[in-house]
């Protein structure tokens, strides 16, 4: 990386690198007079008051009302970060449901929303259902939409670089649709597709409990178990976005999780899917008030996921049956597990996902089967997001994208002209 100096060079480059870095010392380090400022980011007096100006002139700096202090003469100007100047929106799109959550450019949260959608409707339908969630999000919350500087999804499945889904086995009708731009068409800002588990792990390390741990596994317990990794504090994503993705081999034991629940064995693909058909059935014939808010089949991941919840409930409870069913399924899943492990060595695993309550006994019983198995200590411990954690980690991509154009100092850039 270039190291730029805040003295010398090209006028114009070293004005970007001055109000670059008095904008961050502003929203990394709080509000501040202009001395207290011009200490901060090693610039005088004056410089500091015409980089001031400039940032309040496109609205990412505001002045605060003096504070009355106790000597003499007039209080001293006081400036913040207008962090509402824009905001990020994250998207959680899973089979049966879609949340979204938006925050503004500290990452505070300002509203969210979520809703369900039918598994088995078309690629065009379940977009659609995403738009309107989006527009009732922006719309409780108070938010415009021209106020977004960067939109980031999540969703099941393998993604490309450029947004595409090229493998997705939970979502039907998921794969090879280019996530990306169809989103994209209703913003006029950029819009970023993830893996759920990538951005689970991105959560975790920002606001749960791997807070800034550099290397970790998020392991995304849901219809299917998959894993993220942060390596040296960033995603690790491969060449084609498909690093983590060993569920993919049958031995590894993270495959149709929710099914192994559910049956109360290490369920193959004929029972797993007998198990489904048999709870997609019993939802169809569920009473009309029973049918999940939305209307419509839910398909078969809504009931496994609601019947495999019960399971954990049990097993907390103390039910020796559901206990021996958790305890089985952990066995299961620790030999994915353990092979992250001793593939990245990371200092700790996360658990999280549908399946996963803090203190769960799924946790400590893969915490008792992997440890052993690890080559090195590692912590192996609960998500503390719950079901937040994919909309949180989209916040917290969208953020970052807003971060490259916000202080990026090559080229001019002002994110707050867009929309």
């Amino acid at each position: 990386m270039t190291h730029h100096s805040l003295h010398g060079g090209d006028p114009s480059v070293l004005r970007r690198l001055n109000s670059a870095a008095t904008l961050r010392a502003l929203r990394d380090g709080g509000e501040g007079t202009l001395s207290g400022l011009a200490g901060r980011v090693g610039l005088s007096r004056p410089t500091t008051e015409g980089v001031l100006a400039e940032l309040i002139d496109r609205g990412l700096v505001a002045e605060d009302a003096p504070r009355p202090g106790a000597g003499l003469g007039r209080p001293a100007r006081r400036y913040r970060f207008r962090a509402e100047a824009g905001h990020a929106l994250g998207i959680d799109i899973d089979a049966h449901r879609v949340r979204l959550v938006v925050a503004d450019l500290t990452g505070g949260v300002a509203g969210g929303h979520r809703a369900d959608l039918d598994v088995q409707a078309p690629p065009g339908e379940r977009i659609a259902g995403v738009r309107a969630a989006v527009k009732a999000c922006l719309a409780a919350a108070g938010v415009e939409r021209r106020s977004l500087w960067a939109v980031a999804a999540g969703t099941p499945g393998v993604v490309a670089p450029d947004g595409t889904v090229t493998s997705c086995t939970v979502v039907p009708g998921w794969e090879g649709v280019h996530l990306a731009r169809e989103l994209g068409r209703s913003f006029s800002c950029p819009v970023l597709v993830e893996n759920d588990a990538n951005l689970a792990a991105m959560a975790e390390r920002w606001r749960g409990a791997a807070r800034d741990v550099d290397d970790v596994v998020c392991v995304h317990a849901g219809l299917h178990t998959g894993t993220g990794a942060l390596i040296g504090g960033r995603l690790h994503r491969g060449r084609w976005g498909a690093a983590g993705e060993i569920g993919m081999l049958p031995e590894m034991g993270l495959r149709d999780t929710t099914a192994a629940l559910i049956t109360g064995t290490d369920a193959g693909p004929e029972a797993a899917s007998a198990a489904l058909a048999e709870l997609t059935s019993a939802a169809r014939n569920m009473p009309c008030g029973d049918v999940p808010a939305g209307g419509g089949s839910a398909g078969s991941a809504r009931p496994a996921l609601d019947h495999a919840g019960r399971v954990l409930e049990a097993a907390g409870w103390g039910a020796a049956e559901a206990r021996a069913v958790v305890e089985r399924l952990a066995a299961r899943m620790a030999r994915g597990v353990a092979a992250m492990a001793l593939a990245l060595d990371p200092e700790m695993i996360v658990v999280g996902g549908p399946l996963v309550r803090a203190g769960d006994l799924l946790v400590s019983e893969l915490r008792r089967r992997v440890e052993p198995l690890c080559l090195s200590p590692v912590r192996i411990v609960a998500s503390e997001l719950g079901d937040e954690s994919v909309g949180l980690g989209a916040v917290r991509l969208a953020l970052d994208r807003i971060d490259e154009d916000l202080f990026r100092v090559d080229r001019p850039s002002d994110p707050s002209a867009k929309g």
